[in-house]
């Protein structure tokens, strides 16, 4: 296992993380789902990702997350959470307020059965909150030991800019981690996320490194989704729509001739794209079974030589 700091942080993550995003919680069987951790565990992965809204309820990922982490010592492994999206129906049951973050993050402790998260996520940036107050209910959080590190999921450059100017104003605790959606279909965050976030010492914990699977290879164009995939009728979210284009599975057919060339699977050839940025500290994965996350390490043995990242631009232009 490879180990990157957190931007500026002290912390050192597993260059490959764990999710429970559309995974735990949801539609993976409980033991299954535990032996996944395990086998993260085991191969070196230190970095277990959670938010409050995952699984079929309210905190009920970070429930399972906590089960299955029970066998582990709590200083060796780095565990987040979020907060944003509504738990409830009621008007303060959602945003980035301070009597939210407050409430959510005591919340996410006894889900999760322990005193402090290591990175607590804003799973979104609040257009009715000032960031001030965000910031300060961190910080405040920060100082009770409850949050070690602050993170912001999927702000915007103008979002971040002003969070790091009304932190730097007031001397709040820093912004050290910055989880956006990233891999070779969907790249926006590299022409002002990534430079902001490493000019400012943000470590970026990348989500959706596999385009929720179609970087995998197991869709193809004109044929059914496999069976119990995320693409397949009844779990079939948004995002994964606006992915499974005509345009994509083109670029996704001539991305696995590169992978075939080098003898490697599309999955370790698109995790390896976008772990070669030197300002991205994770990948977070999704894993259903061991063997995914088995197969995905793999990928940190990948070296793509100048020649292979021409011949992915090209295809990706």
């Amino acid at each position: 296992m490879q180990y990157r700091r957190l931007g500026r942080a002290g912390i050192e993550v597993s260059a490959i993380a764990l999710g429970s995003w559309l995974t735990y919680g949801t539609v993976t069987e409980t033991n299954t789902a535990e032996a996944c951790v395990r086998e993260a565990f085991e191969l070196g992965i230190n970095h277990f990702d959670c938010a409050n809204a995952y699984g079929s309820e309210p905190h009920q990922a970070e429930r399972f997350l906590s089960m299955a982490l029970k066998p582990f010592d709590r200083s060796e492994y780095v565990l987040t959470t979020k907060a944003f999206w509504p738990v409830g129906p009621k008007p303060n049951q959602r945003g980035l307020s301070r009597k939210h973050i407050m409430h959510q993050v005591d919340e996410s402790l006894k889900a999760l059965n322990t005193d402090y998260v290591d990175i607590f996520y804003c799973h979104r940036a609040d257009p009715d909150t000032e960031i001030e107050e965000t910031l300060r209910a961190i910080d405040d959080l920060v100082h009770q030991g409850k949050v070690l590190y602050a993170g912001i999921s999927e702000w915007q450059p103008a979002e971040i800019a002003e969070a790091l100017t009304v932190q730097e104003r007031l001397r709040l605790s820093p912004i050290r981690a910055s989880q956006p959606r990233y891999n070779l279909l969907d790249r926006y965050i590299e022409h002002a996320v990534l430079p902001m976030c490493e000019a400012a010492g943000i470590g970026v914990v990348v989500f959706s490194p596999l385009a929720q699977g179609l970087l995998t290879g197991k869709y193809r164009q004109g044929q059914a989704a496999p069976a119990g995939s995320r693409a397949s009728e009844a779990r079939v979210n948004s995002s994964m729509e606006r992915l499974m284009t005509e345009a994509n599975f083109d670029r996704v057919e001539k991305l696995r001739t590169v992978a075939d060339d080098l003898g490697i699977a599309l999955s370790h050839l698109a995790l390896a794209w976008v772990l070669r940025q030197p300002g991205i500290s994770s990948a977070l994965i999704g894993a259903s079974t061991p063997q995914q996350i088995r197969e995905n390490v793999k990928a940190l043995d990948v070296r793509l030589s100048a020649d292979v990242l021409t011949r992915i631009e090209t295809i990706l232009a």
